[in-house]
């Protein structure tokens, strides 16, 4: 007697880009409660060096769950990995503020 198990295929995504658009940012900032983790990005149009304030033009704020920025995370990290395998490490001014 053959048993076949019941395997539940995985649902298939459709990325529906329809309303989609687009937005340069070179700041982003992240603060989070229990309930969510907030990316606030925004653009930097400060070139000169030495200023005492510098403003950021906010564009957007994208609110998640801690779940969801979890797997943000890793897919940050596997396509960063990805992109120094390819092009040579970031450095530690990646990392500045």
């Amino acid at each position: 007697m053959t048993t076949t198990k019941n395997k539940t295929a995985a649902p298939k995504i459709r990325w529906n880009d329809k309303d989609m658009r687009n937005t340069y940012a070179n700041v982003c900032n992240v603060s989070s409660t229990k309930e969510e983790v907030t990316l606030l990005f925004g653009t930097n149009q400060a070139w000169r060096r030495g200023q005492e304030e510098i403003a950021i033009d906010l564009s957007d704020r994208i609110m998640m769950s801690p779940h969801a920025a979890k797997r943000l995370q890793g897919l940050l990290t596997s396509v960063l990995d990805e992109y120094e395998s390819k092009f040579g490490s970031l450095g530690e001014e990646a990392k500045k503020t």
